[in-house]
């Protein structure tokens, strides 16, 4: 009879001792290491197998004998997820979404399986029976012969149902319920989570067959399991978004294959999620007539230019200490420029409590929107309203100067696209502009303190 073994995991990092540690010596997290029972087996160490016919041979190469072609994606028929990916599934790469509960993360996936009709998907699933599946894609409206859907949990039956199908695209949901029996630790722990996500990973790199693993998330909004999951997978998209609102992005956080700076928009309807082509539409709020405090800003999100507005309330603080209370936008930046507008402007916000808001339940990280923030601060503070035909786009330094952005031409027009008519931007960007015949009106300036004059006299 076979001893039983224990072994103790970090349950942030994964890393391995042989007895309990306070404090783990690769993460330095305190309280973190969990028993678990492993049995080793000394047979086949991975349940995939090597002599399985659609395994590829593997030989040491030198970089003169690579051959370099043009890489191959599969188009996956949903142009916000092949933005997100950088042009398409590649094969063979092992992404990861991850995301709250009930947010759509098995909704999304379930529609791009779907939406392959040339391909043939694999829809593994451990929390959901066959008639859960059918049910929410009846209410998506869409079926393929070849989608094809095993409520499984034990890798073993999953690799031999790979064999039977051979898949072209496996969609797993979600790792945290696979369960290895070369570990005798339950599913969802540390030890099985890696376990699984490896053979996984070898069946990917060995058939060029892409894997999508979907993950839950912790109450620290971490992807569950280890953080080596996060090491080992080629992508990490986030499906971000708030349940009481029908918008939902998705974000990537890691690719090997593309930008890490690109994002998809999705609207949540009862039919499932539609793409969001124009995301400037839903982030620029209807209004009855022009309100203090309110202006647009110019921002990109990867190669995808947005136009965002930006709510600014002002008010004299109550209190000793003035509120700060941003909203989409980082607080620290926010006190920055709040410190610009009183030094180098000569405004009193020191006594002001300030609150500001993106709209559209976005966070904005782009340095361009400053110009817009401190418009609509002032525009609030002193009751005065700006047309709504008006964009900025502009950095604001420590010294009330206006610094250049990138991509100017894409965000004029954009801008000029979406009827606006005039756009204030910096002088320094002034030539960076290439675009001849354009009807917006382009108006530059060094200072902080001009653009104010020339807005509010």
């Amino acid at each position: 009879m076979a001893k039983t073994k224990t072994t103790f995991f970090c349950q942030s990092c994964g890393y391995e001792s042989a007895k309990w540690l306070g404090k783990c010596p690769s993460c330095s997290a305190w309280n973190t290491f969990a028993e678990e029972v492993v049995k080793k087996d000394d047979g086949n160490k991975n349940e995939w197998r090597q002599e399985s016919p659609r395994s590829k041979t593997v030989k040491p190469k030198t970089l003169t004998q690579i051959e370099t072609a043009e890489e191959i994606r599969i188009n996956s028929i949903d142009e916000e997820l092949n933005r997100v990916l950088g042009g398409g599934i590649v094969p063979g790469s092992l992404v990861l979404i991850g995301g709250e509960p009930g947010i759509g993360k098995s909704t999304l996936m379930l529609q791009v399986g779907l939406l392959l009709q040339s391909q043939r998907v694999l829809y593994v699933s451990g929390e959901e029976s066959e008639q859960q599946i059918k049910m929410r894609a009846e209410r998506l409206g869409s079926s393929s012969d070849n989608f094809y859907i095993l409520t499984e949990t034990n890798t073993k039956n999953i690799f031999l149902a790979v064999e039977a199908v051979e898949p072209d695209v496996l969609i797993i949901d979600s790792i945290q319920t696979l369960h290895s029996s070369q570990l005798d630790s339950t599913a969802g722990s540390i030890g099985q989570v890696r376990q699984c996500a490896g053979e996984l990973m070898k069946f990917a790199k060995e058939t060029d067959t892409p894997v999508f693993l979907i993950g839950h998330i912790t109450k620290d909004g971490m992807l569950a399991g280890p953080k080596v999951l996060e090491h080992m997978v080629d992508t990490v998209l986030q499906f971000e978004g708030d349940r009481h609102l029908a918008y939902r992005i998705l974000r990537t956080t890691k690719n090997r294959f593309g930008s890490t700076s690109e994002i998809g928009i999705y609207e949540m309807l009862g039919t499932g999620l539609r793409q969001v082509s124009n995301p400037s539409e839903i982030l620029i709020s209807q209004k009855d007539g022009p309100l203090s405090g309110v202006t647009i800003g110019a921002t990109i999100e990867g190669n995808r230019p947005l136009l965002i507005e930006i709510q600014s309330l002002v008010s004299p603080a109550s209190y000793g200490t003035p509120q700060r209370t941003p909203t989409g936008f980082d607080q620290k930046r926010l006190n920055m420029l709040l410190a610009v507008l009183e030094k180098r402007c000569g405004f009193r916000m020191g006594t002001q409590d300030v609150f500001l808001n993106m709209a559209g339940g976005i966070y904005v990280e782009d340095p361009a929107i400053d110009l817009a923030v401190c418009i609509s601060i002032i525009s609030s503070m002193e009751e005065i309203s700006l047309s709504d035909k008006i964009c900025f786009a502009a950095e604001v330094g420590l010294g009330g100067e206006l610094r250049a952005v990138n991509k100017i031409d894409q965000r004029i027009s954009e801008a000029e696209k979406l009827g606006f008519q005039e756009i204030y931007i910096s002088k320094f960007s002034q030539r960076a502009v290439g675009l001849k015949n354009t009807k917006i009106v382009i108006k530059s300036f060094g200072k902080l303190t001009e653009v104010f004059e020339d807005l509010f006299g």
